[in-house]
């Protein structure tokens, strides 16, 4: 991306020199200084979309008199997964864009994990069309785990090393297999060699002590998984970027903003990680963790650098993060630092947004091929019957407003040799079904804290695997809610006494949906209002049981292929 403004590098210090007129030029604005966390009043010069310049006597073909406003730079979110809003890019541009958002760094693993490298191409050519800088990590761990689940794609270091040659590529996403990282297995570091020399993501839950120094040794620098204060300030003193996590059911800003001081805060940064469409629309984006942020204390200089020029600096994008001469004219202007609401967007030195609204149209046509790739396979009730040992089992309890989770002991109601759900104690079955290679794998274990009186919720986004995962009070609910997803090819699914209750369909890979933002956040609502009527208790429940397939999230789980110690990276059997 660097090539382009070279070729326009002539004509913008030509402006500067105040030579040649501009294309727009920002009058009597108050300009958020990043580098010097001070505000400063002043015109703003842009030509072929960089700022020129900054300072009085400038000339342009266009002006806009701001009045006193702020000028900010366009807010950059370091890490997340734009698939989890269930959007696809035109969509999610819709949605972050009007909100400030302008630069996106993301791995793309959901996706890559059904639909591999071509998949991850048609996604970023799509992009390219739109006023948004999708910045790709080249996804080191697809699948996640090589033992612990199935997945659609594989991503070895021929792949990666092909992806880094891309224009988007800026470095290795995060290393989510790290009892592999820390255990030195040549499959994870054999990746991070054919990434050596670009930036390295870390994903680090729960890891301190001799295992985080381990696993720094192999390069990530940032880690997104932290919770709590302690295991923050270890991984800032060992060197690592801290990304401080607000997402739909990630909720770290409360817990870990303390950490952030005038010593500490060049290596803090604000990130969601993963939030829905139904957030987006209706709360916001990077803007409303800024102004979270800020509500709990923060100054809002402060809490817009680590939104802006901090992750611009992690991440090498050089002209990005910024207000200043040389820099891309993504830019947001807003009437109030401490309630941040995008007035006006720009993204290039164009008026993109306005007043919430996007002025941009979305794409048109959705590859046919990324919406076939659910595969169905015979299965019957029998498949979800779960027959164990006698005794106490594992069970999957649910930490509210986090993604682990905790391994409780529990003793279920049983028929026979088989385990039933018990509602009244909110025990649940748990089945991951595969859905890539018709392996007819189900694995099957026990969940605690959805709260589901009856009935099953399903869906075929199960980080990051994306096989189906599917939580219910009894078997036959749980094969109607399976069937339904693959009649949709993908989606969520409420069911209860083999009545389709509600469905968000979500055809392209399984996990977004083709439909505008506003129609795929009622439909959102609409299938977690009947999962609420089955007596979910969980906030954004589809959002928490998507991740309870992900094996390398502590500290149990399930997969297609059964119960996974995450720290142990193994599965645990149930059987007699």
């Amino acid at each position: 991306m660097a090539g382009a403004y070279l070729e326009h590098m002539e004509g913008v210090i030509a402006a500067a020199r105040g030579d040649i007129p501009g294309d727009l030029l920002f009058k009597r604005a108050r300009i958020v200084n990043v580098f010097t966390s001070e505000v400063e009043e002043g015109d703003v010069l842009i030509k072929d979309g960089y700022v020129a310049a900054i300072g009085p006597g400038y000339r342009a073909q266009e002006a806009v008199d701001l009045q006193g406003a702020y000028l900010l730079p366009g807010l950059i979110d370091g890490h997340v997964h734009l698939e989890s809003s269930y959007l696809y890019v035109d969509q999610y541009a819709r949605a972050v864009v009007p909100r400030g958002t302008t630069s996106v760094v993301t791995d793309l693993h959901e996706l890559a994990n059904v639909a591999g490298l071509r998949g991850l191409r048609r996604y970023l050519r799509d992009a390219r069309s739109l006023p948004l800088d999708v910045f790709l990590m080249v996804p080191s761990c697809v699948p996640a785990t090589f033992h612990l689940e199935t997945s659609g794609a594989t991503l070895g270091p021929r792949e990666i090393r092909t992806a880094l040659r891309w224009p988007e590529a800026i470095g290795l996403g995060e290393l989510m297999n790290f009892p592999g990282v820390i255990q030195g297995h040549h499959a994870c570091l054999d990746k991070v060699k054919a990434a050596w020399g670009h930036v390295l993501d870390g994903h680090a839950p729960k890891v301190r002590g001799k295992d985080l120094n381990a696993y720094l040794c192999a390069g990530p620098r940032s880690d997104h998984e932290t919770t709590q204060w302690e295991e923050g300030q270890e991984k800032l003193r060992r060197g690592m970027y801290l990304m401080i996590r607000e997402g739909t059911t990630e909720k770290n800003l409360e817990e870990l903003l303390p950490l952030v001081s005038d010593d500490t805060y060049p290596r803090c940064m604000l990130v969601v990680d993963d939030r829905s469409c139904r957030d987006l629309l209706y709360e916001g984006d990077m803007d409303a963790v800024v102004r979270k942020a800020v509500r709990l204390g923060l100054r809002p200089i402060r809490a817009i650098q680590m939104a802006t020029i901090i992750p611009a600096t992690h991440f090498g994008l050089r002209q990005h993060g910024a207000v200043a001469p040389g820099y891309v004219a993504n830019l947001i202007v807003a009437d109030d630092l401490y309630d941040l609401r995008a007035r006006q967007v720009y993204y290039r030195g164009r008026l993109v947004a306005q007043e919430g609204r996007p002025l941009f149209q979305g794409i048109r046509r959705t590859p046919r091929w990324l919406m076939r790739t659910v595969r169905p396979v015979e299965l019957s009730v029998d498949s979800f019957r779960l027959r164990a040992r006698p005794g106490p089992l594992p069970v999957i309890e649910i930490v509210p407003r986090q993604i682990i989770t905790r391994r409780i002991e529990a003793s279920p109601p049983r028929q026979g040799d088989y385990v039933l759900a018990d509602p009244s104690q909110d025990i649940l079955k748990l089945a991951v079904v595969e859905r890539h290679k018709g392996t007819g794998n189900v694995g099957l274990g026990l969940v605690k804290g959805f709260g589901l009186k009856r009935g099953a919720i399903a869906s075929s986004f199960a980080h990051d695997s994306h096989n189906l995962v599917i939580v219910g009070a009894n078997e036959e609910d749980m094969l109607t809610a399976c069937h339904e997803i693959w009649r949709m090819q993908g989606g969520l699914t409420a069911v209860c006494d083999g009545q389709v209750l509600a469905s968000l369909p979500l055809p392209i890979a399984g996990l977004m949906s083709p439909r505008p933002l506003e129609e795929v956040a009622k439909a959102l609502d609409e299938v977690e209002g009947a999962a609420r009527e089955l007596g979910a208790t969980v906030p954004a429940p589809f959002a928490v049981l998507s991740f309870l397939a992900l094996p390398v999230i502590p500290d149990l789980r399930v997969t297609d292929k059964g119960l996974v110690d995450v720290m142990a990276a193994s599965i645990i059997s149930l059987a007699a």
